[in-house]
């Protein structure tokens, strides 16, 4: 059997999960739930249907305004007001030139019932104003772009999201992977101690074994017993923890079935270029758009110095009355106002406010470039830390790969010796357990090499 077969041999058995009657989650599965359920991204998502209603928010403010407003006055300490005639009629009876009964008396009494009105007890009016802002400094269409930014941000912060939370799901799934199938292999050993205790033990009562013997073999399988128990323990843990990861309750029942990324399938190198990972970190990206929102905040603190200009135009209807209920019908000439005009507004002074949001706005601005620039160095230092990460476990799995090769050579040379009974039983015992335990620590080396992989994806941005 050659080393190569064998390494291969352990990585096919011992990297898969066992089923079990519960619920299989393999690795696709488990991410696509644990997006489903995580609530980071539901926050995100939530985040960016905000983001886009500010978007729409925006733009409505380049839309006309149209305010309608209804007011019922009630006036205490008023008699009621009537109508009368009285010039008419007193220009009627001293026997006036006709004009002046036929015209100018009705025109005074006119006058005089016009300026009673005003003292109705039931004044009401209904206004229908519309208001256009012809010119903010600014502040509409920079304030779209504002949003539109910020909507930008939270889709990248989403994607960021959603990878972060795979690769939180992925690396719990690996360390399950590890740990599942330690207790697999363990529970194998254990059975294969117990034999070989049991053998010393009938070897002791027949005279071809020591005391010693039965001692070293009951040791190793107390040993192995209880590193059992500790895999177990952890196993439950680690479950739970990709449970709680999946944003799915605590169930004994839920297994999970999966295979750990073979070293041997020559995967490519991630890229490291920093200008490569400019383009690909969402955390830079998101500092830029960032940034960009604080360059537009200054020119919004800015518009604070310039005037407003809007166009209003609007129809009222008012009505005064003795009674709430007494309603003259409105008429487009006599009770309806009709009005259009221009305003210029411009703020002269107000204490210093728009000065100090413009240092303000230039001061987020400069905290968000330094922290852009520091978000650049310490991903340098992040790649390199990974990097070198990288290299130790590829190291490492090299030293492990060699240590299992010569564990298997020198367990069979024990069992060949063994056979032919120039080797104790013992011996042999010791090789198989040398082997085993070889055999884990080089599926540790595995896991971590997946790890260190997976985590230098991340920090390029490849993830």
């Amino acid at each position: 059997m050659s080393r190569q077969f064998v390494i291969l041999t352990f990585l096919a058995m011992s990297f898969a999960i066992p089923s079990w009657a519960g619920k299989t989650y393999t690795r696709d599965e488990a991410i696509k739930t644990a997006l489903e359920n995580s609530s980071d991204i539901k926050t995100a998502e939530e985040e960016l249907v905000s983001a886009n209603s500010q978007v729409k928010g925006g733009y409505g403010r380049a839309y006309p305004s149209v305010d309608l407003s209804a007011t019922v006055t009630r006036i205490f300490g008023l008699d009621d007001v009537k109508n009368t005639t009285d010039i008419t009629d007193a220009a009627t009876s001293m026997g006036a030139e006709p004009f002046d009964a036929v015209v100018a008396g009705p025109a005074l009494d006119g006058l005089i019932n016009g300026m009673k009105a005003q003292g109705y007890r039931w004044q009401s009016k209904v206004d229908l104003t519309v208001t256009q802002v012809l010119y903010a400094a600014g502040q509409v269409g920079t304030g779209i772009d504002i949003a539109k930014s910020y909507k930008r941000l939270k889709e990248v912060n989403l994607d960021n999201t959603k990878a972060t939370v795979r690769y939180d799901v992925e690396k719990a799934f690996n360390d399950l992977i590890v740990l599942d199938s330690t207790v697999a292999f363990t529970e194998a050993s254990v059975a294969q101690v117990q034999e070989h205790t049991n053998y010393a033990k009938s070897a002791y009562e027949s005279g071809l074994a020591g005391e010693l013997d039965v001692i070293r073999a009951q040791l190793a399988l107390d040993e192995l017993q209880s590193k059992l128990e500790s895999a177990k323990k952890g196993r439950v843990l680690a479950r739970n923890n990709l449970l709680n990861t999946m944003g799915m309750p605590y169930d004994s029942e839920v297994e999970f079935q999966g295979e750990l990324r073979n070293p041997e399938d020559n995967l490519p190198y991630p890229d490291t270029s920093m200008a490569s990972v400019k383009k690909r970190r969402k955390e830079l990206l998101m500092l830029e758009e960032t940034e960009n929102m604080m360059e537009k905040k200054i020119d919004i603190s800015s518009a604070g110095y310039k005037p407003t200009v809007a166009l209003i135009g609007g129809v009222g209807y008012k009505n005064n009355q003795n009674e709430f209920y007494k309603w003259d019908a409105p008429d487009w000439d006599k009770n309806i106002n009709k009005y259009i005009a221009l305003n210029v507004s411009m703020n002269l002074f107000n204490g210093m406010q728009t000065r100090e949001n413009v240092v303000q706005s230039k001061s987020d601005l400069r905290n968000t470039q330094i922290q852009k620039e520091t978000a650049e160095r310490g991903f340098r230092i992040q790649i390199e830390a990974c990097a070198n990460t990288l290299a130790d476990a590829e190291t490492q799995l090299e030293l492990k790969k060699r240590s299992v090769e010569l564990a298997q050579k020198n367990m069979e040379l024990t069992e060949a010796a063994y056979k032919v009974g120039k080797e104790t039983q013992l011996n042999y015992l010791d090789a198989t357990m040398s082997l085993r335990n070889a055999k884990l620590d080089y599926m540790n080396a595995v896991c971590n090499w997946n790890n260190a992989y997976n985590a230098l994806l991340q920090a390029t941005g490849e993830y």
